[in-house]
């Protein structure tokens, strides 16, 4: 079983063999380590950036307050290539949770929340904050529980008109529909350049919205999947045929 993944914002240079240095785990993290998960004395966890730097080692001091990791292991990991996008249309209650979770648990990199026209969504000041607030922290703590070294990132709520801009500047675009002809798995994946899948709300994309996105929609398969989880076959396909291989 591997080992577990906390946050740490800096972690230091470390020696030149990447030992030796001791790293204090404190704040919500640390008391999450401690109280929560009741990491002890000996016990080996891993602390991230989050950015692609890890650091490894046994906890040697332990409290209420957070833990103490004596290092033995830093290493580097390189972001995660091509980059995969999915633009999440806005989702009612629990299927928003699940969908973000989902998708960083699966591989997503970055998950942008879409006002779509059926998202049914208010989007004032204080919502939007809220949802955003909500959304950073789920794919935070799923992020931790599935190992990532990148942890992936939600972008704030964009427009039709952003999302059009995405798509425009994908290596490759995917955007879902269940009227579409062409399949999702048939499409040719480009050596360089963003993945970006569009997944629309469960009322669906409209004509106007289709029109406005620029892109051939496709089909993932015979049967509807709500907006939860058809962002995440979706990656799925792609990431079988690119960073999975």
């Amino acid at each position: 079983m591997g080992l577990p993944v906390f946050h740490l914002a800096d972690l230091g240079a470390g020696s030149a063999t990447g030992a030796g240095d001791e790293l204090t785990l404190d704040g919500p993290e640390g008391r999450h380590a401690a109280v929560v998960r009741r990491i002890g004395m000996g016990e080996r966890l891993r602390l991230t950036d989050g950015r692609g730097s890890f650091a490894e080692g046994a906890v040697v001091a332990a409290s209420k307050s957070g833990v103490t990791v004596a290092v033995d292991r830093r290493a580097e990991v390189p972001p995660p290539a091509p980059r995969l996008v999915v633009v999440q249309a806005l989702p009612k209650g629990e299927r928003a949770e699940l969908a973000v979770e989902m998708l960083t648990e699966i591989g997503a990199d970055l998950i942008v929340p879409w006002n779509a026209d059926r998202s049914q969504f208010r989007a004032n000041p204080e919502r939007v904050e809220k949802t955003l607030t909500k959304w950073r922290a789920w794919a935070f703590e799923a992020s931790k529980q599935s190992r990532r070294s990148w942890f992936c990132e939600v972008a704030p709520v964009a427009s039709t008109v952003e999302v059009a801009a995405l798509v425009a500047g994908a290596g490759l675009a995917a955007v879902l529909h269940e009227e579409a002809k062409a399949p999702l798995a048939g499409l040719d994946v480009p050596a360089t350049g963003d993945l970006v899948v569009v997944v629309g709300p469960e009322g669906g994309i409209t004509p106007a919205e289709l029109d406005s996105l620029g892109a051939e929609p496709v089909l993932l398969g015979d049967t509807v999947l709500r907006t939860s989880t058809a962002g995440v076959a979706a990656a799925a396909v792609l990431l079988a045929r690119t960073r999975w291989t």
